[in-house]
C-alpha cells in the first residue's frame, strides 16, 4: 500500500510539472476583448451581428482579405455593407485597399469605425492614421485646442505636402499616438468609461432621427482633425458635441458606393449599442447602404480572427480541459494499477567456460590488429610442420608443401600470397586463413 501512495504522489508531482510547462495561462492581465462578430465581452461587435440577423440580414463574419471580396459567390457585386474598425492585429496591405477601392466603385458601401476620438482598450498602440489613410485616403492629424471654432463645420482644403512630408507627419502620428497609449494606459486608465457624444450636424439621411451617439473611453481621449484627399471632396455629417467645430462623422464617395469613417471606433459595440441613438444611426447606415439581397460584412479578418488556426481559440476550448482531464485519468489508473511497482528479482547464473572464451576473443579482436594476428596463426603453423620433419629453412618448406601430392597447388598459392601480405601489414581475412590451414593440416595428416 505504501508503494502505491509513492507512486500516486509522483504521478501528480509529473502532471503538475507538465502542466506548468506546457499549459498554457492567461497570465495576471485582464484579456482585452476585440471588436470582431463572435466576441460576447464589452467590446465585441457579437450584440450587432445577432441583432442584424435578427432582423433578417444576411451579416456574415469576413474571415478573408478584402481582395477576395470580387471572387465571392454567396455576395451580389453591389449593395452590400462591410463595417471596418481599427486599429487591427493584422495589417492591411496595398492590395487589399487596391481591391477595397474597385469594390466600393462597384456600388458598395464602408464603414470605418476608427478609434480616433475614442479610446477603448483594444484600441491601444494601434495604426489607425496610416490605416485610415489605406483604406479612404482621408488624412488625419491631432487637433490643436486653439483650433476649435464655435459653429465650424465645413472642411476646409489644406495645402497638399509632398510625399515625403505625408509619411514623416504620418509616422509621427502614429508615434505620438502609440506613446500617448502608453503612458495613458499606465496613468491614466479611469474606473468608469469616459463618454464622447457625436450630434448630427442637420437633417441628413443618415442621421434621421438620431439626436445623439454615444462612444466609450477607458483612456483620456483626444480629437483629430481631416484633411481633404487629392481628388474629391468628404462631407462632415455629425460633430462631436463637446468640441464645436470637431468632426466625429464624414462621407466620401466613390462613385455608386461610398465611405462613411467614424471618428468613434466602439459606437456599436456590446457595451454601447444599447446606448442613445447609437441602434437607430447604425440601422439608418444599414437601411440606406444595403440593398435587397445584400449583406452586412464584419471584418473578422484583420482583428485576428482568420481562417488560419488560432492558437487562443484552441487554449479557450473547454474540449480541450476534457480530453486533457480524461488522459490524465487513464494514465493515473495505468500506473496504480497495471504497473508492476516491484521488479521480480533474477538470479544472474555463472557464466560458461564457452562464454568466457569468446568474450576474451571478442576482446582481443578488438585490439589486435588483423596483420599480427595472422602473422602469429603462420608461425604456429610452420612451428607444427617443421616438428616431424626437423630444422629446415622456410624456403625449403615452402617447396615441400608445393610438392605434396595431397594438396592443391591453388590452396598453396592462396596461403602464399596471404603470408606476403601478413609480412606487409596488410589486412589478411583471418577467418578465411583459418580455414584454409586447418584443411592443409587435414590433408597433411590423412
Amino acid at each position: 500500500m505504501r508503494e502505491r501512495l509513492i507512486t500516486l504522489a509522483c504521478a501528480l508531482g509529473a502532471l503538475l510539472l507538465f502542466a506548468t510547462l506546457f499549459v498554457r495561462g492567461e497570465g495576471l492581465q485582464p484579456r482585452v476583448t476585440r471588436p470582431t462578430s463572435v466576441e460576447r465581452g464589452a467590446n465585441g461587435l457579437r450584440g450587432a451581428f445577432l441583432w442584424l440577423q435578427g432582423e433578417g440580414l444576411h451579416a456574415v463574419a469576413l474571415r478573408e482579405r478584402f481582395d477576395s471580396l470580387a471572387q465571392r459567390h454567396d455576395l451580389p457585386a453591389s449593395g452590400n455593407l462591410l463595417i471596418v474598425t481599427t486599429p487591427v492585429v493584422t495589417p492591411f496591405s496595398v492590395a487589399e485597399a487596391t481591391a477595397l477601392e474597385r469594390w466600393l466603385h462597384a456600388g458598395n458601401t464602408l464603414l470605418v469605425l476608427a478609434a480616433l476620438s475614442d479610446s477603448p482598450e483594444w484600441g491601444l498602440g494601434g495604426y489607425v492614421h496610416s490605416d485610415l489613410r489605406l483604406l479612404t485616403g482621408l488624412e488625419f492629424k491631432v487637433r490643436a485646442p486653439e483650433a476649435t471654432e464655435a459653429g465650424e463645420r465645413a472642411v476646409a482644403p489644406a495645402p497638399r505636402p509632398s510625399v515625403g512630408d505625408q509619411r514623416d507627419e504620418a509616422r509621427r502620428a502614429d508615434e505620438q499616438r502609440n506613446a500617448r497609449s502608453r503612458s495613458l494606459s499606465a496613468h491614466l486608465r479611469p474606473e468608469q468609461p469616459t463618454r464622447s457624444a457625436a450630434v448630427p450636424n442637420g437633417p441628413l439621411p443618415y442621421l434621421s432621427g438620431v439626436h445623439t451617439a454615444v462612444a466609450l473611453s477607458d483612456i483620456t481621449p483626444q480629437s483629430w482633425d481631416v484633411t481633404l484627399p487629392r481628388t474629391g471632396f468628404v462631407m462632415e455629417l455629425a460633430h462631436q458635441r463637446d468640441g464645436p467645430g470637431v468632426g466625429a462623422l464624414w462621407l466620401r464617395p466613390y462613385g455608386p458606393g461610398s465611405a462613411i469613417v467614424s471618428a468613434f471606433g466602439s459606437l456599436f459595440t456590446n457595451r454601447a449599442l444599447g446606448l442613445a441613438d447609437n441602434a437607430r444611426l447604425l440601422g439608418n447606415i444599414v437601411g440606406a447602404s444595403v440593398a435587397p439581397g445584400g449583406a452586412v460584412l464584419f471584418d473578422d479578418e484583420h482583428q485576428g480572427l482568420g481562417l488560419a488556426y488560432d492558437p487562443a481559440k484552441f487554449y479557450r476550448d473547454p474540449r480541450l480541459y476534457a480530453t486533457l482531464g480524461v488522459l490524465g485519468a487513464v494514465w493515473l489508473t495505468w500506473v496504480l494499477g497495471g504497473t508492476r511497482l516491484r521488479l521480480r528479482q533474477v538470479r544472474a547464473r555463472a557464466p560458461r567456460e564457452a562464454e568466457l572464451v569468446r568474450a576474451t576473443g571478442l576482446f582481443l579482436a578488438r585490439v589486435l590488429r588483423p596483420a599480427a594476428a595472422a602473422r602469429r596463426m603462420f608461425e604456429f603453423f610452420f612451428r607444427a610442420l617443421r616438428a616431424p620433419r626437423g630444422s629446415a629453412a622456410q624456403g625449403q618448406t615452402w617447396e615441400w608443401l608445393e610438392q605434396h601430392p595431397r594438396l592443391r597447388p591453388a590452396d598453396v598459392q592462396q596461403l602464399k600470397e596471404w603470408y606476403a601480405a601478413a609480412y606487409s601489414d596488410q589486412r589478411v581475412p583471418l577467418a578465411r586463413l583459418h580455414n584454409l590451414i586447418v584443411s592443409i593440416e587435414r590433408r597433411l595428416s590423412a
